[in-house]
């Protein structure tokens, strides 16, 4: 966590307009008032305003009208608890949460599409608004676009999201097929 100040002092060199956190978890850590803070501190840090997967998540289930959430993180029960407190804080029921407890944030990014589909068929049911995967190194922005189609809900991949948060808050209103329906309608 501390590595995010340094990184943020170097990205800053190049002058961007806005910035992207692209560690997810601990943008999830110590709940929504830890999320806001860190956000806030990144921000002032940066100059520029900072998207990150948590604070992004929730303006996209917003868009949606969501209120009852099922979860898919790659992450170990710690992690997981971390990202159902987010979740609950922030005022969403989460009747589900499947968490697939890689080993490493390597193996994360190993984790195979057949993996993802499975465990976003078994979140899915009449109790849920939505599903969302945090994550941000299990590649699964397409998968969750498929999906959509066939679970008729959104399923919100955080990187995905997490993008259309900085082109939102940019003013950038540009649509993009195939990436989630976040990206296609808001």
């Amino acid at each position: 966590r501390d590595g995010m100040r340094v990184a943020i002092d170097q990205v800053i060199t190049c002058q961007p307009t806005h910035v992207i956190m692209g560690v997810a978890l601990e943008a999830f850590w110590g709940g929504v008032r830890a999320a806001d803070e860190l956000q806030a501190e990144l921000t002032a840090r940066a100059g520029v305003g900072i998207s990150m997967g948590s604070t992004a998540t929730v303006a996209a289930l917003q868009k949606f009208g969501a209120r009852r959430i099922a979860v898919l993180t790659p992450h170990q029960p710690r992690g997981d608890e971390q990202v159902r407190r987010y979740f609950e804080e922030a005022g969403y029921e989460i009747p589900r949460l499947i968490g697939l407890k890689c080993p490493s944030p390597v193996q994360i990014a190993h984790t195979t599409a057949e993996q993802v589909v499975t465990a976003l068929r078994a979140l899915d049911g009449d109790d849920v608004d939505a599903i969302v995967q945090v994550g941000t190194n299990l590649a699964a922005v397409e998968l969750c676009a498929q999906a959509e189609r066939w679970l008729a809900k959104p399923v919100l991949a955080i990187n995905a999201v997490t993008y259309w948060d900085a082109l939102r808050r940019s003013g950038i209103d540009d649509r993009m097929l195939g990436r989630g329906s976040i990206l296609e309608r808001f």
